[in-house]
């Protein structure tokens, strides 16, 4: 299967995505919080960095449950630049 290059809207999302998680993840280390996941923490590094930008549905479901982030919250911060919205939910 090839899959085809991201849209500047999907790298951009991805970026968002990062940047919540690592205000989220505050003080607390990537290895404890990938470990809390069940996720790697090269894969939670990659997604903060937002070279994944399109990471799995059940990566992002654990990250965010570990974080104390809802899934409607998530999504709501990484699409609001689409609807030119500014809101946060998570303070930085």
């Amino acid at each position: 299967m090839v899959r085809l290059p991201l849209t500047p809207a999907e790298i951009a999302r991805g970026e968002r995505l990062g940047a919540l998680l690592r205000r989220a993840r505050g003080d607390r280390s990537i290895l404890e919080t990938a470990l809390d996941a069940g996720v790697s923490p090269e894969t939670l590094r990659k997604i903060e960095s937002g070279r994944i930008a399109t990471p799995a549905f059940p990566t992002i479901a654990a990250i965010a449950q570990v974080l104390g982030l809802s899934l409607d919250a998530v999504w709501d911060e990484i699409s609001q630049a689409e609807r030119g919205g500014t809101s946060s939910p998570v303070s930085s």
